[in-house]
């Protein structure tokens, strides 16, 4: 039995399969996590009713399991953030959040160097993040 915050044993070996430079998709439910990925990527669904499994919240663990080196967001076409956003930046700290707009988002989600996409039941907008895994200093 673990004692570590994340115990998903897809989520933890599609982690200790993945490196530097590899990114996670945590998508809400309005995504379309399987034409807006990369179809070699390891898709957890955690979206078992609406609402469960709020993106924010799945960030927490993640960013708690492996150093997160930058943070990219789906930005709405008018140009005002989603109101989740302050969230990510509550849990990302020291991580700027990079906006792109919707289809580069999509486009940057069906790179070969995503290695994990997580689904959720997220009802919030906008409330999509692409993570890129960063390095884990040789002292840790």
């Amino acid at each position: 039995m673990l004692k570590y915050k994340l115990t998903h044993p897809q989520i933890l070996s599609a982690l200790g399969n993945a490196g530097h430079g590899s990114k996670i998709l945590i998508s809400d439910g309005n995504y379309p996590h399987i034409t807006g990925s990369n179809p070699a990527a390891a898709h957890v669904y955690l979206n078992l009713t609406r609402g469960f499994a709020p993106v924010d919240e799945v960030l927490k663990v993640i960013a708690d399991a492996v150093p997160i080196e930058a943070a990219h967001v789906m930005m709405p076409a008018d140009g005002v953030e989603a109101p989740i956003f302050d969230s990510f930046r509550q849990v990302l700290q020291g991580v700027d959040l990079q906006f792109l707009e919707r289809f580069a988002f999509y486009d940057a989600s069906k790179s070969s160097d995503v290695a994990l996409v997580i689904a959720t039941g997220e009802q919030r907008i906008y409330a999509n993040i692409l993570l890129t895994i960063g390095v884990v200093p040789p002292d840790a």
